[in-house]
């Protein structure tokens, strides 16, 4: 709220909740559209036909999310052996939380990052590149890892996977447009990211935000990795599927054409704003030291 404080996030019972409806009312408005275009097509038979085979969609989705994100952003897995110390840290994070530890994957790559995906529980994955993992503090490194568990224990997780396979899936359609393609996307383009839009609020990022400050028991690693992965994203263009921006803990993207349609990250300054508000005295504990 400008010129005050924000106000009280809901309680986290509530989110969990406010996000399983949404996961049941996306399911059940998917079957019955697929339904009606059956019952359309050819009555009752297909109208059975079609919401079985939305049904099975929807199933498929749910136990292959973790690969499909994956195999998204080209990650691959992250051994205990090859990482001991960020293994554990997540295990002691997941464990404050309340949640199942979630396999964590490595991007090979320099562009510092950093994500959650899959369907949560077992089939949850947690995605660090390695260019985060080499320039970040221990602070900063645990305020990220707990940013994505609180995604979890939230169940963001699954909502955002969803979301973002879906949109994928309607974009890339438009390419069997042929010739038509450009003038497809112009119109599917802004329907997919409405429904991201409608499946997804800022307002997730800044609850994840609270509770990971939580877990970590301070507000500032959280913080200052957000900063950190703004510089990143402001000095080198980031390439990659525009759709996929709802699973990062910062929105890599460049907010123009296709990219800005997607951006479901509130300002990096307004959640380091918020995460500083949670430790009013930082500023004097600075001073002494």
């Amino acid at each position: 709220m400008p010129g005050g404080d924000p106000p009280p996030p809901p309680p986290r019972s509530l989110l969990v909740i406010r996000n399983v409806l949404k996961l049941w009312l996306l399911l059940t408005g998917l079957c019955g559209l697929l339904g009606a275009a059956g019952w359309a097509l050819g009555g009752y038979r297909l109208l059975s036909v079609f919401a079985f085979g939305g049904a099975l969609l929807a199933a498929a989705v749910y136990w292959s999310a973790d690969r499909v994100v994956t195999g998204m952003v080209g990650a691959r897995e992250l051994l205990p052996a090859e990482a001991p110390a960020l293994h554990s840290t997540v295990e002691r994070l997941a464990m404050r939380a309340q949640v199942v530890k979630p396999r964590i994957y490595l991007l090979p790559d320099g562009f510092p990052r950093a994500l959650g995906g899959g369907r949560g529980g077992a089939g949850a994955v947690l995605a660090l590149s390695a260019g985060f993992l080499a320039a970040a503090s221990p602070a900063e490194l645990e305020g990220v890892l707990a940013h994505e568990i609180a995604h979890l224990r939230h169940r963001d997780v699954l909502l955002q996977t969803v979301a973002v396979v879906l949109a994928t899936t309607l974009v890339e359609l438009t390419r069997l447009g042929g010739w038509l393609q450009r003038a497809l996307l112009f119109v599917v383009g802004p329907v997919a990211a409405a429904f991201v839009h409608l499946l997804l609020s800022p307002a997730r990022e800044f609850a994840a935000d609270r509770l990971a400050a939580s877990l970590c028991e301070s507000p500032h690693g959280l913080a200052d990795a957000l900063l950190r992965l703004e510089q990143a994203s402001d000095l080198v263009e980031f390439r990659a599927n525009a759709m996929t921006e709802p699973l990062y803990t910062v929105n890599p993207f460049a907010e123009e054409g296709v990219s800005k349609l997607f951006a479901t990250h509130p300002s990096v300054a307004e959640r380091v704003r918020r995460l500083r508000g949670l430790d009013p005295g930082w500023h004097e504990k600075l001073r002494a030291a």
